[in-house]
């Protein structure tokens, strides 16, 4: 059966559709062709499976970094975790509406198409294209940390070279994710990545117990903000919420598209809570003190530290071959059709896990990456491009109202905490290398 699969953005968790394609995965693919007809003839999905699917996506790696967010930018930077969810939630309403205004819609790149013709839909593709890139580097990064963080003291020379523990697990992971970039069918990684809401809400039970049954406390008084580290938190906090390319794949599959809000409000509502939990949390246990992932932080002899490590750990493996195969058709489309063999697939999987072993190699600091993420990536393509393409469908630019002020009163904001977070992110990433 062929697998097909779509972008899930920052944990991005494949989207299972109904008792039919239970084995398969919608993917990037269709944003390159024919997907009005495949959404047509595919089985519609249940209110509740939506729910869930939703949930999988939204239920992602950004978990293990809110304390961090909140400890850059202090107890009240809290608020912003809510604005965010606010925005977000209002502009995956208003990606619904552009949606509304054309029946064959099935794909975010479709809808920057129909708002700014092939040059929207190239710029959305592209931010998508380039948020997975970098999340499967994070996933690598991550694996570094925490196998370090468990096996510390793993360190040799090799040609002269001195290759750190992190540098050695991260190539470790890497070998053993590199027979999965090279199957066909993907159905059973998809099984075991799309348990994003379980991953998420073991790794909070795993925390809470650390905190009151294995001596930890929540005795930490932190700042009550810190200005400084305002815009890390926004872009961290924005990160949590990059789920909207995945929306209109989600609407277009559901049975009844009336109920479309009310799973973004559900789903909104629950993850803005274990997320905000989990802030909070990590925070009142270790204070000015909690790493770039709350995993780092736990201890390794504990039981339950363990299982939140081991949760962390297993997922992004399972993810990584999901998400870059989207990356390994577009550039595999770019080849004449009989250049589009198996073994030219295999090159290009292994070439771009090389270049991400590469890149993390490099950029080893998963928190100021995932932070140039939320503010370059997530707050364009779930934040500005949705208010953006909306006022262009609708005609709303041209005409003076309370819509139009708010929208646009959110890209500026939007355009302001890009900018600032970018920067932001740049300099601590350069400063660390």
């Amino acid at each position: 059966m062929k697998v097909k699969m779509f972008l899930d953005s920052f944990l991005r968790v494949p989207l299972l559709l109904g008792d039919k394609l239970q084995n398969e995965v919608l993917t990037l693919e269709e944003v390159e062709s024919n997907s009005f007809h495949n959404s047509c003839t595919s089985p519609k999905i249940s209110f509740l499976q939506a729910t869930f699917n939703l949930m999988n996506t939204l239920s992602g790696v950004g978990i293990l970094s809110v304390p961090y967010a909140l400890a850059s930018g202090g107890w009240l930077s809290l608020i912003l975790l809510f604005m965010i969810a606010l925005a977000t939630f209002y502009t995956g309403l208003l990606i619904q509406r552009c949606m509304d205004a054309k029946s064959d819609i099935t794909t975010y790149p479709e809808v920057g198409e129909l708002a700014f013709g092939r040059n929207g839909k190239l710029i959305v593709s592209v931010f998508m294209y380039v948020e997975l890139y970098l999340v499967a580097t994070g996933f690598l990064i991550l694996e570094g940390d925490n196998l370090n963080n468990m096996f510390p003291n793993v360190e040799f020379e090799l040609l002269g070279f001195m290759i750190s523990g992190q540098a050695f697990f991260v190539i470790v992971v890497a070998l053993v994710i590199l027979p999965s970039v090279w199957l066909d069918n993907l159905s059973l990684l998809s099984y075991i990545s799309a348990s994003g809401v379980l991953g998420s809400a073991v790794i909070i039970g795993s925390v809470f117990w650390c905190g009151v049954f294995d001596g930890i406390g929540f005795q930490q008084k932190g700042t009550l903000i810190n200005w400084k580290g305002i815009s890390n938190s926004i872009s961290l906090y924005a990160f949590c919420y990059c789920a909207h390319p995945v929306f209109p794949t989600l609407y277009t599959s559901m049975k009844n598209k009336r109920q479309f809000s009310n799973v973004l409000t559900f789903c909104f509502i629950i993850c803005t809570f274990g997320y905000a939990s989990m802030a909070v949390m990590g925070y009142a246990m270790f204070g000015s003190d909690i790493k770039s992932q709350i995993t780092l932080n736990l201890p390794t002899g504990k039981i339950s530290s363990l299982v939140a490590i081991y949760t962390t750990l297993v997922n992004p493996i399972c993810k990584y071959a999901l998400m870059t195969v989207p990356i390994v058709n577009a550039i595999k489309n770019r080849f004449p059709m009989n250049y589009n063999t198996k073994p030219l697939s295999m090159l290009i999987s292994t070439t771009l896990l090389v270049s991400n072993i590469i890149v993390a190699l490099a950029i080893p600091f998963f928190g100021s990456l995932m932070s140039l993420v939320g503010a370059f990536l997530s707050v364009t393509a779930s934040i500005i491009l949705p208010c953006v393409c909306y006022l262009k469908i609708s005609g709303n630019y041209k005409r003076f109202g309370l819509e139009t002020v708010i929208i646009s009163g959110i890209i500026l904001i939007g355009v302001v905490a890009a900018i600032v977070g970018t920067y932001v992110a740049i300099v601590e990433i350069v400063g660390q290398i």
